[in-house]
C-alpha cells in the first residue's frame, strides 16, 4: 500500500509505497464511500437507547427498556432513545405510558427515520407547555392529539421544533464524542469518506450552530478518521449584507460556498428538506397514501419556497442537494433545478434529489435530461421495505426506490445508506442493491435490481462523483487517494444472499490503516 499526493497538481507519473503489506491474497476494492451518512447523528444514536427492531420488538418492549434505562438516571434527567418503527412495535409509542415507565422523566423518542418523534408529558412542560392544550399547531408538521386536544405524544417533522428548542444545540463535547463513535463504526465498515447532511440547523437534524467548528475540531484531536463531505442546512444561507442589491449573494458569510476545504474535510452542496418520510406518511404524493383516501403527505417548504431557495444558491455557486420523497417533491425540486439553470447557466452544478423515492419513468428521464444526480438508499429495501409496500401498495411500489432504471437512462448512481435511519454497513446496502428483498422476504421490485458490479461502482466511483470528487476517489489507480478497503471474500465471486455476511478486514484512508481486524497485522 502508499500513499499519493492529495492534490491533483502535486501527482506524479509513478506512485512509491512507504510500507508494503501482503494481505494473503484477500481482496482489495476501493475505500466506500457514502453520499448521505448522517456522522453525529449516527453516534448520538449509538449512545442513547437503542429501540432498532433487533433491539425491542413490540411496544412492551420499547415501554421496558424506556424503564430500564430510567432507573439509571437522576430524577430531572432526560430519557433520550431513537430507532423505533411503528410497523415493526405495532403503534406509536404514547406520552401517557411513558410518563409512567420513566417516572415522571422528560423521556424524547426519535422515530427511526428522524422525521418524527415521540415526548412525555414532562418534555412537553419544559418545553413550555404546562397544560398540553396550549401545544400550538405547527406549519409543515403534525401534533397527534387526544379528544380532548391535548398532545397524544407523537410530532412530526417541524412539529419535532417544540422539544429540539429545550435539548438543542447540544455541548460541543457530547457532539465530539458522537463524532468519534460514528467515525470508529465507519472504519469498521469498511468506509473511507461520507458526505453529512445538514449540519448547524440545530432545529433540524444538526447538533449545534457550530457544527462545523466541531467537526474541525474532531479532525484535529483524531476523532474524525475518515474524510468528509459536509452539507449546511439551508436555513444557515442567508443574503450577505453590503451588496447594493440586497439580494446579490445567497449563501454564507465570507462567500464560501460548495467546494471549500481540502482532501480530508470539504464544503459540500446546500440541503433542504422539501418534505417528509415514506413510512411515516408525510413525503409529499400525488395521489394519497394506500388506504388512506385524505392524506398526501405534505411539503416542509412550498414549490414556491423551493424555487427561490434553489434558485438564489445556484445563483451564488452551490450545489443543492433537494431532499425529496414523494412525487409531488420529487417535481418541486426538477422543476427549480430547471428554473436555475435557465436563468443563471453553469457548467455541471452536480444538484442532487436526495432519497429520490417514488418516480414515474418521466421523472426519471427529466433527471438526466437536467444532470441532477439521484441519492436512494439501498438498505432502506431491507429494513423499511415492508412499511413502503403497506403504505404505497403494491402497483405504486414498483416506482418505490428505483435503481436499474436510473443507470439504463443514464444517470450516475451513488451508494448511500441514511445512516442511522438504516444500517450504514456498505456491504449490507451493498446486497439489497443486488437482491432487494425485504426483511418480511417480500421482493421490493425485481425489475430494480442491480449487478454486483454496478453496486460496487455506485458506492466507490459514484459516490465520489456526487460531490465532484471523482478525480481523486473511487477507483484504484495512479494519482487517485490512497484509500482502500480490505474484504474477507469476493463480491464478485460470493453467492449474492451472502454479500452482507462479507466482512471488512482493515480500511485505509490515505495510505494510512485505520482499522485493521487483523488483515493487516497477521497478512
Amino acid at each position: 500500500m502508499s500513499s499519493t499526493p492529495s492534490s491533483a497538481s502535486a501527482r506524479s507519473s509513478r506512485s512509491r509505497a512507504a510500507e508494503t503489506f501482503d494481505l494473503g491474497g484477500a481482496p482489495v476494492l476501493p475505500g466506500f464511500n457514502d453520499a448521505h451518512h448522517h456522522i453525529h447523528l449516527r453516534g448520538r444514536r449509538l449512545a442513547w437507547l437503542d429501540l432498532r427492531a433487533q433491539a425491542v420488538g413490540s411496544l412492551d418492549e420499547l415501554y421496558e427498556a424506556v424503564r430500564e434505562r430510567a432507573a439509571l438516571l437522576g430524577p430531572d434527567e432526560w430519557v433520550f432513545g431513537a430507532g423505533y418503527d411503528q410497523n415493526k412495535t405495532g403503534g406509536h409509542p404514547v406520552a401517557r405510558v411513558l410518563d409512567e415507565v420513566a417516572g415522571g422523566r422528560p423521556v424524547w423518542l426519535e422515530h427511526v427515520s428522524g422525521h418524527m418523534g415521540v415526548a412525555s408529558t414532562e418534555a412537553f412542560r419544559r418545553a413550555g407547555f404546562a397544560d398540553g392544550r396550549d401545544v400550538p399547531d405547527i406549519d409543515g408538521g403534525h401534533v397527534a392529539r387526544l379528544e380532548d386536544g391535548t398532545p397524544e405524544g407523537l410530532l412530526q417533522e417541524k412539529a419535532m421544533h417544540l422539544i429540539y428548542s429545550v435539548v438543542r444545540p447540544l455541548p460541543t463535547e457530547e457532539v465530539l464524542e458522537h463524532v468519534r463513535l460514528a467515525s470508529d463504526k465507519a472504519l469498521s465498515e469498511g468506509l473511507t469518506s461520507v458526505t453529512e447532511p445538514g449540519l448547524a440547523a440545530h432545529e433540524m437534524i444538526g447538533a449545534s450552530p457550530s457544527d462545523f467548528h466541531t467537526y474541525q475540531l474532531a479532525r484535529e484531536q483524531g476523532l474524525l478518521r475518515l474524510r468528509t463531505t459536509l452539507m449546511p442546512y439551508v436555513t444557515k444561507l442567508h443574503y450577505l449584507e453590503g451588496f447594493r442589491d440586497p439580494r446579490e449573494w445567497f449563501g454564507l458569510d465570507l462567500g464560501i460556498r460548495t467546494g471549500f476545504g481540502d482532501a480530508y474535510m470539504r464544503l459540500g452542496p446546500v440541503k433542504v428538506v422539501t418534505d417528509g418520510s415514506l413510512i411515516g406518511k408525510s413525503a409529499a404524493m400525488h395521489t394519497c397514501y394506500h388506504g388512506e383516501p385524505s392524506n398526501k403527505g405534505f411539503m416542509q417548504f412550498s414549490p414556491e419556497e423551493v424555487h427561490e431557495i434553489v434558485v438564489a444558491a445556484h445563483r451564488a455557486g452551490w450545489s443543492v442537494a433537494a431532499h425529496a420523497i414523494g412525487d409531488w417533491a420529487v417535481d418541486a425540486a426538477l422543476d427549480a433545478f430547471e428554473a436555475a439553470q435557465l436563468r443563471t447557466p453553469r457548467a455541471d452544478p452536480r444538484h442532487r434529489i436526495e432519497h429520490f423515492g417514488v418516480t414515474s419513468g418521466e421523472q426519471v428521464a427529466r433527471l438526466v435530461r437536467l444532470g441532477v444526480i439521484p441519492v436512494p438508499q439501498g438498505a432502506f429495501i431491507s429494513e423499511l421495505g415492508d412499511g413502503m409496500l403497506r403504505v404505497l401498495g403494491p402497483e405504486r411500489a414498483r416506482l418505490c426506490y428505483r435503481m436499474r432504471s436510473l443507470l439504463d437512462a443514464g444517470a450516475v448512481l451513488p451508494g448511500s445508506s441514511d445512516a442511522p435511519v438504516v444500517a450504514g454497513n456498505p456491504l449490507v446496502n451493498i446486497h439489497d442493491m443486488v437482491n432487494r428483498v425485504t426483511a418480511g422476504g417480500e421482493v421490493l421490485n425485481a425489475d430494480e435490481r442491480i449487478s454486483v458490479e454496478q453496486a460496487v461502482r455506485a458506492y466507490t466511483h459514484g459516490s465520489a462523483y456526487a460531490v465532484k470528487e471523482e478525480g481523486d476517489k473511487g477507483t484504484l489507480s495512479n494519482g487517485k487517494l490512497a484509500d482502500l478497503v480490505v474484504l474477507s471474500d469476493d463480491l464478485f465471486h460470493v453467492d449474492p444472499s451472502r454479500i452482507r455476511d462479507v466482512t471488512v478486514g482493515a480500511t485505509v484512508v490515505g495510505g494510512s490503516v485505520e482499522f485493521d481486524d487483523g488483515a493487516v497485522t497477521t497478512g
